[in-house]
C-alpha cells in the first residue's frame, strides 16, 4: 500500500477477461465491533496519536476509522508484532501495506462523506479499504493478484466489512459496472493517470493517485468538474508500480 516510503502494492488491445471475482453485496454498511477487551485497542490508538495525528491528519472520522480497524489482522502472523510501527510491512507476493502516515493522509486528503461510493485501485492486504469502509457506504477495491484478492476478502467478510467489495482484475481499467464513484483511490505509483478511472470517476467527484517515475511520486488530488479537470500537487511519496494495461507492464515493473 511511506512520508516518503514504501507503498502498497507491487503492485494489454484487448480488454482482458475477469480472472476472479469476490463480492460481498449488501445495501448498506454494518460492522463488527472490535471487542473491548481486544489487547491491540491501546497500540492502535497510540499508533494514531504517534504517527498519524501528530503529523497533521486532523479529520477525526479519520482518525476514529484507525482506531477501529485491527492493523495487525491485514499483516502476516510473523510480522504482526510490528503492525503499530511507522513503517509499511511486507504482506507477501512482493507487496507491502501501507505505513500508518500514508494511509491517513490520503483517506483525509479524499475528504469522504458517509454517502459516498468508492473506487479503490490495489486493495493488497485490505487495510486501506477497510478504514475507507468505515467512513464511506460502499468501496469497491480491485487487485489484480488473485491470491491477495481472495485473503483480503476473505478476511473483510470475517471482520464484519459488509460494504466492502473485492474484485480481481486489473484495476486500470477502473470497474465500469458500477460506475460513477465519488470518489478514487490508487494505491499504485502511476505514470500517468489511467483516462478510465477519470472518466469513471462522478462530476464533483475527488481522486487521488501517486504520479512519478519508480523512485518517486507526488500525490495528485484530482477534481471532476462538468467541463473540466482540476488538480493540485500534495507530498512526494514511494509506491510501487500502478501494474496494467493502462499502468506498467508487469515485467517492466519488475527492472531494476
Amino acid at each position: 500500500m511511506t512520508s516518503a516510503s514504501s507503498g502498497r502494492a507491487r503492485h494489454f488491445a484487448r480488454r482482458p477477461r475477469l480472472s476472479l471475482l469476490y463480492s460481498i453485496p449488501v445495501p448498506s454498511p454494518t460492522f463488527r465491533r472490535v471487542s473491548a477487551l481486544d489487547p491491540s485497542e491501546e497500540a492502535r490508538a497510540a499508533m494514531v496519536e504517534r504517527l498519524v495525528a501528530s503529523r497533521g491528519v486532523d479529520d477525526e472520522r479519520v482518525l476514529a476509522a484507525m482506531r477501529e480497524v485491527p492493523r495487525h489482522r491485514f499483516v502476516p502472523e510473523a510480522v504482526a508484532g510490528k503492525a503499530y510501527g511507522d513503517h509499511s510491512l511486507p504482506i507477501g507476493y512482493g507487496q507491502t501495506i501501507s505505513q500508518p502516515y500514508v494511509v491517513g493522509r490520503m483517506t483525509q486528503l479524499l475528504a469522504v462523506e458517509p454517502h459516498h461510493r468508492v473506487l479503490e485501485i490495489g486493495c493488497g492486504s485490505g487495510y486501506q479499504a477497510a478504514v475507507l469502509g468505515r467512513i464511506a457506504r460502499m468501496v469497491f477495491t480491485l487487485e489484480r493478484l488473485s491470491a491477495l484478492a481472495r485473503r483480503a476478502s476473505s478476511l473483510l467478510k470475517d471482520l464484519g466489512y459488509d460494504n466492502v467489495s473485492v474484485k480481481s482484475l486489473d484495476g486500470t481499467y477502473g470497474f465500469a459496472a458500477n460506475a460513477p464513484y465519488d470518489r478514487i483511490l490508487v494505491a499504485a505509483g502511476a505514470l500517468e493517470v489511467p483516462r478510465p478511472l477519470l472518466d469513471q470517476l462522478a462530476v464533483g467527484g475527488r481522486m487521488i493517485v501517486p504520479v512519478g517515475d519508480e523512485k518517486v511520486q507526488r500525490l495528485r488530488v484530482i477534481k471532476k468538474r462538468r467541463d473540466h479537470f482540476g488538480q493540485e500537487e500534495k507530498d512526494d511519496v514511494t509506491f510501487v508500480p500502478l501494474i496494467g494495461r493502462f499502468g506498467r507492464a508487469a515485467e517492466d515493473a519488475e527492472k531494476p
